[in-house]
């Protein structure tokens, strides 16, 4: 006889167990460790005391925008990271915060400075990844908009979008072309009237829920990459979720489908018209992405130096142990070192001297480095560093995408290393190639 059945039978014949009347067990009682983060520590990274650097501006916004992430983002994040579903409740507080579109200058916009953006960014990504990761996105669709759209389209689109009331996706990444951002398979032939857009994307953040989807095809008759506005619901365009990811997974990536998309004329980017053009908005992108590693690793550390003082083993605080506070050490040191590194980064872009080798440097060491910052974190907390109720195995994972996205760590490195040796050493030669059987 099968067990369920012989323990239903048991069940009928003689009295419950008491244990199936007893109350629900509280965990948190019955199990207490530390603070979850839920409720989040406080900030005690910046060791360097880098906050001086700072304007008075840019002080009260970095403490504006982390009272934010603390308060309300940081009690709902492990819940809905675990469904991955996003929570849109927050995006009418969200944008009282007046940083949507950070650098984009325009009607409603902050038209923020580079560095004042990477901080508050940096804020963001400290508390959670993927609420960092929707607002990088929709601002890189602002910012497209602002950069190559006519008055009539920034007039139109830019003061719903700053104002969250209309949410935008950049859509630049192929199923065929990852890292080889530059080839766009995707098509805008000439109609009368407008563009006929056929082609797929995927990867793009935001694009399921989306407004507005900046689209980057390639020009039939040009043979050059223009940017085109595609609004929700237009018809022949599908966006479908990518499911099952491990990191960020409150962000919605999805896989575009474009079937015979009309876009009138007045919804083509009139000033993008080449992968230069684009190159502008990556570099401002890639500024800011190098930013969200920092601010992981500052909030993992957070998380860490008060999880080693509540933690007790062996009689004592975590924190006493010598290996422990070693950790704590290089990892409060990739910090200060990371910060450093992009500080000095976005005053080469306001100085207008950051070079794309400058940028993929940047953004491929400071992930490197948060890499391993976290890493070690996982490994302070034990069995709780794989709990994102704790943060660590959250963020652990949210790290993932950001070291292979707005470019791999070793396609980042080999820009660097084109600008410093001359040579390009993307493509396989010739002679390595081999034919299919």
């Amino acid at each position: 006889m099968p067990l369920s059945s012989n323990f239903q039978d048991e069940t009928d014949k003689n009295e419950k167990p008491s244990y199936f009347n007893s109350p629900p067990l509280d965990v948190s009682v019955a199990f207490p460790q530390a603070t979850p983060a839920s409720v989040f520590p406080p900030s005690v990274s910046d060791y360097y005391q880098f906050d001086d650097l700072l304007s008075t501006e840019e002080q009260m916004l970095r403490k504006k925008v982390r009272a934010f992430m603390e308060n309300e983002v940081a009690p709902i994040m492990a819940e809905y990271w675990e469904k991955a579903e996003f929570p849109f409740e927050i995006v009418p507080k969200l944008a009282h915060l007046g940083i949507a579109g950070y650098t984009t200058k325009g009607p409603g916009c902050p038209g923020l400075s580079v560095t004042t953006s990477a901080i508050a960014n940096a804020e963001v990504a400290r508390v959670d990844a993927s609420v960092s990761t929707f607002l990088l996105v929709h601002s890189v669709g602002m910012l497209s908009i602002a950069s190559f759209g006519s008055e009539e389209q920034r007039r139109k689109y830019l003061l719903p979008l700053a104002q969250l009331k209309t949410i935008a996706c950049w859509a630049l990444t192929e199923p065929d072309y990852g890292s080889d951002a530059s080839h766009v398979n995707t098509t805008a032939r000439k109609v009368e009237g407008g563009w006929m857009l056929d082609g797929q994307k995927r990867w793009i953040g935001n694009s399921t829920f989306a407004d507005v989807l900046v689209i980057f095809a390639r020009n039939t008759t040009t043979n050059q990459i223009n940017g085109y506005i595609v609004k929700k619901d237009t018809p022949g365009l599908t966006a479908t979720k990518i499911a099952n990811k491990i990191g960020v997974r409150m962000v919605q990536n999805g896989d575009i489908l474009l079937k015979n998309v009309f876009v009138p004329d007045e919804d083509r980017l009139p000033g993008l018209n080449s992968f230069l053009d684009t190159s502008k908005v990556l570099d401002v992108s890639r500024v800011m992405v190098a930013w969200q590693p920092i601010g992981i690793s500052m909030g993992v550390y957070d998380m860490c130096l008060r999880y080693l003082k509540e933690r007790n083993q062996f009689g004592a605080p975590l924190a006493a142990f010598q290996i422990n506070q070693q950790k704590l050490a290089q990892m409060l040191g990739n910090i200060q070192a990371m910060t450093l590194v992009g500080w000095r980064l976005c005053k080469l872009y306001d100085k207008g001297t950051m070079t794309p080798g400058h940028a993929s440097l940047g953004k491929s060491w400071i992930t490197l480095r948060a890499r391993e910052t976290v890493a070690l974190g996982r490994e302070l907390l034990g069995g709780n560093g794989i709990l994102a109720d704790f943060l660590v195995g959250k963020a652990f994972c949210d790290l993932e995408p950001i070291y292979t996205y707005e470019g791999t760590y070793d396609i980042n490195s080999l820009v660097t290393g084109r600008e410093i040796t001359g040579i390009a050493s993307f493509k396989a030669s010739a002679t390595s190639k081999h034919s299919r059987l």
